[in-house]
């Protein structure tokens, strides 16, 4: 069966690319689109889920906004299992920072300058600080057109969604992009910050190889 995974915000797959996935299934790996000018939410998910054959069973794994993406599309192509890394199961779940930005609206009034290469390599380094143990974080985070940036900071702070109990959720206790005090993770990984798909890397393929059987 296939395993379609999407990575996080502005993210490639190099912050997941330790991961060992069940070796009898295929891993498809879907990048992240550039949204059209002024596209809605669920007209970009129909593009992202258009890689999807749900012609035949099919897994869906999403981390940190990829996870929220594969909710989306489990809605129009459902899955057999839904798993996500570092994201939370519905807004109720969402960090204080969050919430703050949709009540004030401030990620729409953000000029596109404000996302420039500039910032992400300050971000870059801010979470370096946070997360000493992975020097290399910058080299995640490779997909920096502003447009895209802007859209999706506006689509995380808009985000309603009502929990899937069929989503199996799994969360590092260090997080304080989505707080794991917020959520109630089927599976907490130990010491994890938000990148603990890539500095938990074993502890998460072995929950991987016994979700995706």
């Amino acid at each position: 069966m296939k395993i379609y995974v999407i990575s996080g915000l502005g993210a490639d797959f190099k912050v997941l690319e330790r991961l060992q996935f069940p070796k009898n299934h295929e891993v498809v790996f879907i990048d992240w689109l550039i949204p059209e000018n002024d596209e809605s939410f669920s007209a970009y998910v129909e593009r992202m889920a258009e890689k999807i054959d749900a012609s035949e069973p099919f897994y869906l794994l999403g981390y940190s906004f990829g996870g929220i993406m594969v909710q989306e599309i489990d809605k129009i192509k459902p899955a057999q299992e839904v798993v996500i890394l570092g994201s939370i199961k519905s807004d109720k779940e969402k960090s204080r920072l969050i919430k703050m930005g949709e009540i004030t609206k401030i990620p729409k009034y953000l000029p596109i300058g404000f996302f420039s290469d500039r910032t992400s390599q300050l971000y870059g380094k801010i979470r370096q600080m946070v997360d000493s143990k992975n020097p290399k974080v910058i080299e995640y985070f490779r997909v920096r057109d502003p447009y895209y940036l802007k859209w999706s900071v506006e689509r995380i702070s808009e985000w309603k969604f009502e929990e899937n109990p069929h989503v199996i959720q799994i969360m590092g206790d260090r997080d304080i992009v989505f707080p794991i005090k917020n959520s109630k993770p089927d599976y907490i990984i130990k010491g994890g910050t938000h990148l603990f798909p890539a500095t938990k890397y074993k502890e998460v393929s072995l929950l991987l190889n016994k979700i995706f059987v």
